[in-house]
C-alpha cells in the first residue's frame, strides 16, 4: 500500500531533518574536540584536580551538556561517548555550577581522588566540626574559591545564631579567626545580626588575598555579602577587590583586630577560652576562617635562611634586572614566575620536581608557555634545589648538578596544613579520596 504524498508534512520534515543533521554534526565535532583535550591532558600528566571537582555518575548522566555550558572555566567538562566527562581536570577550581545545572543529579562534588588524597577537617553541613561550637568556613575546609568562602562565612554565622546561649551571657557570642573572604563575610553577618563578636587576623587586611601578586586577577562570581547585598563583579584585580572590601568595612563600621595571632583555643564549660599574642578572650563559639597554607613548606636545604629567600611574591617589580629562581609547580609558582619574567632585564628560572604542572590552571600554564617562547623564562622539570648560596643556587636536574647565578629565590611549594593546631583543639582530620 502506497501512502499519499503530503506536501504539508514535507514542508515541516525537511527543515527539521536539516536542523537535526546540523545538530548531530556539531555534537560530533564537539565530542571529538573533547576527546583531543582529554588525551592531551593525559599525555601531559594533567589528570589530578587541585581542589573540589565534579564526579559524574554515567548511569544518571543524560549527556545533555548542561554541565558543560554552565562551567565558568569553559574547558573543564566535555561530552564523550554520549556522557559528560572531566576532560581537563586541573583547570577545575571548584565553582560547582555543573552540579547545580545537572537536571538528573548525576554530578557530585568531591575532594581528592583515588590516586591522591586530600586532608580536611571533619565538618558537618552546618559547618560545625566534631567540637561543638567550633565552626570552619572557607579555604581550611577545602573551599578556596572566593564566592564559596563568602557564602560559607555567612552560613557559619547563621549556624552560630542557633546555638544555645547566644546573646544571653556577658561573654562574646563568637570569635572569628581570619580576615580573608570567609572571615570578612562572617564578620559582616555577625554585625548584621548584632552578635557580640571579635575578628582576629594575624597579618593585614584581606588575609590570603592581600598576599596575591600585584595586579593578579581574582576569579570570582556574583556573591552576596551581608549588609551589602549582591556583588556582581565576575573578574577583578586584587587591588580593586581589597579596595571594595575596605570601602565596605568603613561604611559598615566593621572592626578587625590585625597583627593578633591566635595561639591556643581551649574548651570550657560554657564555650571557649581563646589565647592570642595580645590577650585572652572568653566566647561561646569560634569560627575558624583561616587558610590551609599554615606554615609555608620549606625546601630544607643549606642556605635557605639567607635573606634573599622568600615564600610568596608580592611585587614583581622589586626583582627587575635580577636572576630569580622560583620553586614550585602550582598556580602560585607559575604566576610568580610569569609575573617576574615580564619585568625588564630579568632572568627567571622555574624549578619543579614533577614531570608536568598538573596542579596549575590552564591559564597559568599558557602564560608560562608564552614566557618560554619569548625567551623570558627557563623551566627545569624533574629538578630539585640542593643548596642556596649568596650568589648562586645548586640544582640537580635529571642526574646533573648545575650551578646557576642567582639574586633571589621565591619558594612557592604550598603550606603545611595546621594539623597540629587543629588536633590540639580536638578537631578530627580525615583524608578524602574522591569523596564528598
Amino acid at each position: 500500500m502506497t501512502l499519499p504524498f503530503d506536501p504539508l508534512l514535507a514542508l515541516y520534515a525537511v527543515p527539521l531533518l536539516v536542523i537535526w543533521t546540523v545538530y548531530l554534526g556539531a555534537r560530533k565535532r564537539s565530542e571529538r574536540q573533547s576527546q583531543i583535550r582529554q588525551a592531551e591532558a593525559v599525555e601531559a600528566g594533567l589528570t589530578e584536580p587541585s581542589s573540589l571537582h565534579p564526579k559524574i555518575d554515567p548511569v544518571k548522566c543524560l549527556g545533555c551538556g548542561a554541565c558543560v555550558r554552565a562551567c565558568p572555566e569553559g574547558d573543564v567538562l566535555g561530552i564523550i561517548g554520549g556522557k559528560a566527562a572531566l576532560v581537563e581536570p586541573t583547570s577545575c577550581i571548584g565553582h560547582g555550577a555543573c552540579s547545580t545545572a545537572c537536571p538528573t543529579g548525576a554530578i557530585t562534588l568531591v575532594f581528592g581522588s583515588e590516586a591522591r588524597g586530600v586532608d580536611l577537617p571533619r565538618v558537618g553541613p552546618d559547618f560545625q566540626t566534631n567540637v561543638p561550637g567550633l565552626f570552619i568556613a572557607g579555604e581550611l575546609g577545602g573551599m578556596g574559591l572566593i564566592r564559596n568562602a563568602i557564602e560559607q562565612g555567612r552560613q557559619a554565622i547563621d549556624s552560630v545564631r542557633r546555638l544555645h546561649g547566644i546573646g544571653k551571657s556577658r561573654m562574646l557570642d563568637v570569635i572569628i579567626v581570619g580576615g580573608g573572604p570567609a572571615g570578612f563575610s562572617a564578620s559582616l553577618a555577625a554585625l548584621a545580626h548584632k552578635l557580640r563578636f571579635l575578628t582576629l587576623e594575624q597579618e593585614n587586611f584581606g588575609g590570603t588575598v592581600a598576599h596575591y601578586p600585584r595586579g593578579k586577577l581574582v576569579m570570582t562570581a556574583p556573591a552576596t555579602l551581608p549588609l551589602v547585598g549582591r556583588v556582581r563583579f565576575k573578574e577583578v584585580s586584587k587591588e580593586k577587590l581589597l579596595a571594595f572590601w575596605q570601602k565596605v568595612a568603613t561604611k559598615t563600621g566593621l572592626q578587625i583586630r590585625y597583627d593578633e595571632r591566635v595561639e591556643v583555643i581551649e574548651r570550657t564549660a560554657s564555650g571557649f577560652l581563646v589565647t592570642t599574642t595580645r590577650n585572652r578572650y572568653q566566647c561561646r563559639s569560634v569560627v575558624l576562617a583561616i587558610g590551609r597554607r599554615g606554615t609555608p613548606r620549606k625546601l630544607d636545604v643549606p642556605g635557605e635562611g639567607l635573606p634573599k629567600v622568600v615564600y610568596r611574591l608580592i611585587d614583581p617589580e622589586q626583582y627587575r634586572g635580577q636572576h630569580v629562581l622560583v620553586v614550585g609547580g602550582g598556580d602560585s609558582a607559575l604566576e610568580a614566575a610569569a609575573s617576574v619574567a615580564e619585568e625588564a632585564n630579568t632572568a627567571v628560572t622555574l624549578s619543579y620536581r614533577g614531570e608536568a604542572f598538573g596542579r596549575a590552571k590552564s591559564k597559568n600554564r599558557s602564560r608560562v608557555e608564552r614566557a618560554i617562547r619569548e625567551g623570558a623564562l627557563t623551566v627545569m622539570l624533574k629538578s630539585r634545589v640542593k643548596a642556596i648560596e649568596p650568589n648562586h643556587v645548586q640544582i640537580e636536574c635529571e642526574g646533573r648538578r648545575l650551578s646557576l647565578r642567582n639574586d633571589a629565590v621565591i619558594v612557592c611549594a604550598g603550606g603545611i596544613l595546621p594539623t597540629a593546631f587543629l588536633k590540639s583543639i580536638g578537631i578530627e582530620i580525615e583524608t578524602k579520596y574522591g569523596t564528598a
